[in-house]
């Protein structure tokens, strides 16, 4: 049958895959990526007809009501007419949310991998990028579910720890790498505990939010490429940066929940 054939080629591709890398990590990435890229061919429902595409107007309308209708201007506007032809390319290619959110985590391992080099400045990017654009794939695609989101969340907070990592490989000591993502986590935590109690709109845009504790890192790792001092002076400065966005959260929370 068509879904028996289908396993045995994921399986198939997953193992050449992997037989092609050395490193056990990177190897099970891989391999993790290209069964779940095959899973999802495997399980998409089948369609009635090809279903007309979504206009730039509508993907951005559908964007803004799923984040309590932010206005969609500047900056925004222009990352999502980015994500409007990346979502584009990727359902002419086939590839589906999910995969993209893989790659992103795939990219943050070789962050990891590489900390050493000016590769892991290039990785970081690529991470970054495809963890911006699943959201907005799957909005394009009409593929939303609650799956990707929690499989967005989990792998958004991996993917940090291997940026983070790429500290602790560069000599930021073991303590404060932990303490930054800890912070960053008990922040992400702290909204999505607050989502599931009902409170739709969050409130609060902090100074240490996803996309500036990946300019952080990028900015340390060209640091240390470039032999300047102050990594861990900058280190700590961006852990209160980050602490005090947490207490901007608690805070929001206290005054929603009470």
């Amino acid at each position: 049958s068509t879904p028996s054939r289908v396993s045995c080629n994921s399986a198939l591709v997953a193992e050449l895959t992997a037989q092609r890398y050395s490193h056990p990590l990177i190897s099970a990435i891989l391999g993790a990526l290209v069964s779940l890229h095959f899973y999802t061919i495997n399980t998409a429902p089948a369609e009635k007809g090809r279903e007309k595409m979504l206009t730039k107007q509508e993907f951005t309308a559908t964007w803004s009501s799923l984040h309590n209708d932010a206005p969609v201007t500047g900056v925004v506007a222009w990352w999502l007419n980015i994500s409007y032809r990346c979502g584009l390319v990727a359902t002419l290619l086939r590839i589906s949310p999910n995969v993209l959110t893989m790659l992103g985590l795939v990219a943050a391992a070789a962050t990891a991998l590489t900390a050493t080099s000016w590769w892991a400045v290039l990785f970081l990017v690529f991470s970054l990028f495809f963890d911006g654009i699943d959201g907005s794939v799957a909005i394009f695609q009409k593929r939303q579910s609650a799956w990707g989101a929690t499989l967005d969340s989990v792998v958004d907070r991996i993917s940090e720890a291997l940026w983070l990592y790429a500290l602790y490989v560069i000599g930021v000591p073991a303590w404060l790498v932990i303490t930054l993502w800890s912070v960053a986590s008990f922040q992400e935590y702290a909204r999505a505990k607050l989502v599931s109690l009902g409170i739709k709109d969050i409130g609060v845009v902090t100074p240490a939010e996803r996309p500036v504790r990946a300019s952080f890192l990028f900015v340390v790792l060209i640091m240390w490429q470039l032999n300047l001092p102050g990594v861990f002076a900058l280190s700590v400065a961006f852990l209160a940066l980050q602490i005090s966005g947490f207490l901007m959260v608690v805070r929001f929370a206290r005054s929603q929940l009470h």
